[in-house]
């Protein structure tokens, strides 16, 4: 299940920055007495009683239609109450009930459908827990959260009310089967032309305008007899390019879809090329551990292309080893091609993704992972600084994806690149295509003419 989202909005200058930090335990939003200073949106994870949130930092939203900073801003805000499954609304007890408070209270009452709890920050005392009672004035309903940001005075009863209104673990019933597959990839690149080719009608609107799907799609459907959850979602920018922009909620969205996700299918542009946008997207799938499928889009136009540019060559393997030298870090994942538009290579590229999920989903018996890896050793035994490394065990600890521990003399002596040649062995022997592999190693019991 993905995780809840908290949005914390509220007028310039009342302490948002500070409570941003103060409930992700880190120091991330820039604080100063200045109204106005947040401007690049944060979003940050945090938890509480065992339950993991996002917590996004909004702008401080102002009425003085004259500031030019005030449309993109309150721009931000809106995407991110209609992201969140909860919004504080922060107020400020030392100044009181302002004319802003009023005129955003008025906004939020009615139109949000999720909890929405008041919290009247800068709370030092019992003095200004009083002076927090103006703010029931405001007409929102529901108990009144005086806090203080800065000293964490009554943030914990706040987080006991957030939480408990989460929406319960678990809750999404999707059977075990099903294959979850989200489609991600830069803006523009065709996702929503290939949900609707898959699905074979129009579910999600396209356009050629970059950005337009901002929210996530989720589909069910058959395909060969097995049941899929397609999730679509909103492209992924640079991060450096997003700031402030409506698009840095688009790739919280897909963040959100990649974590819920069996298989990420990363959409790359043929006629476009690799950008550096698409080696983001892939990132985040491997650093998520899912499951992912390059699939080459709009192939039809691509290969034209390359065919004008390298006449007699096999076009689709140029472009595949120009994505594997570019690409090393996802050498799993298999590239397949297609074109949305003309609704060809789909069925390929689906099966491709079942295929990696089941490689996602694999376990190795115990027994058979120790000779592979007491084989592996033996043909290729490995020595540092004078010492053999050794592996006693092996045990597969998870999937989603394939997790291996290895009980060694000594985890330091393990280099990455015989990691690797572990990893490789395995493929050579299981296949695992389209899933990482997560290997980690543990210190041994020490054992009689152990070094």
């Amino acid at each position: 299940m993905s995780k809840p989202i908290v949005a914390i909005v509220g007028r310039p200058n009342v302490g948002k920055s500070t409570l941003f930090n103060r409930l992700t335990g880190k120091r991330i939003a820039i604080v100063e007495d200045t109204p106005g200073i947040t401007r690049d949106r944060l979003y940050a994870e945090g938890e509480w009683n065992g339950r993991n949130y996002t917590l996004i930092d909004t702008g401080g939203i102002s009425m003085d239609e004259e500031d030019p900073m005030q449309a993109q801003i309150r721009i931000q805000a809106q995407i991110a109450m209609e992201e969140a499954d909860v919004i504080l609304m922060l107020c400020d007890a030392a100044q009181g009930v302002t004319p802003n408070d009023r005129e955003l209270a008025d906004e939020l009452r009615g139109a949000v459908t999720v909890p929405l709890f008041v919290v009247v920050n800068k709370s030092d005392n019992p003095h200004r827990d009083i002076d927090a009672m103006e703010f029931y004035s405001l007409g929102l309903g529901g108990e009144l959260y005086p806090v203080s940001a800065i000293s964490s005075r009554g943030v914990g009863d706040l987080l006991d009310a957030v939480v408990a209104s989460f929406p319960p673990e678990g809750d999404e019933t999707i059977s075990d089967e099903t294959v979850r597959i989200a489609i991600v990839g830069r803006p523009n690149v065709g996702k929503s032309s290939m949900i609707n080719a898959i699905l074979g009608e129009e579910r999600t609107i396209v356009s050629p305008v970059a950005g337009t799907t901002r929210d996530a799609i989720d589909t069910y459907f058959e395909f060969e007899g097995k049941r899929l959850l397609l999730i679509d979602t909103a492209g992924i920018r640079r991060s450096g390019k997003i700031q402030g922009t409506v698009e840095y909620y688009s790739v919280l969205r897909a963040q959100r879809a990649i974590e819920r996700c069996d298989v990420a299918i990363t959409v790359v542009d043929s006629i476009e090329g690799l950008r550096d946008g698409d080696k983001r997207v892939l990132g985040m799938a491997d650093e998520a551990g899912r499951a992912s499928v390059i699939c080459v889009n709009k192939w039809d136009e691509g290969r034209k292309g390359i065919l004008s540019e390298n006449a007699g060559k096999n076009p689709m393997r140029i472009f595949t080893q120009t994505l594997r030298d570019e690409l090393p870090f996802a050498s799993y994942a298999p590239i397949t091609f297609c074109s949305a538009l003309k609704s060809t290579g789909i069925g390929a590229f689906l099966e491709t993704a079942i295929h990696a999920a089941e490689n996602h989903s694999m376990r190795i018996p115990t027994g058979e992972l120790n000779r592979l890896i007491r084989d592996a050793v033996d043909a290729r035994p490995y020595q540092t600084k004078g010492r053999m490394l050794k592996v006693k065990y092996a045990t597969m600890a998870a999937v989603q994806p394939p997790t291996i521990v290895l009980f060694v003399n000594d985890p330091e002596l393990m280099h990455f690149s015989y990691q690797r040649y572990l990893e490789n062995q395995l493929r050579k022997t299981y296949g695992l295509e389209g899933t990482p592999i997560k290997i980690i190693c543990r210190k041994a019991a020490k054992e009689p003419g152990d070094d």
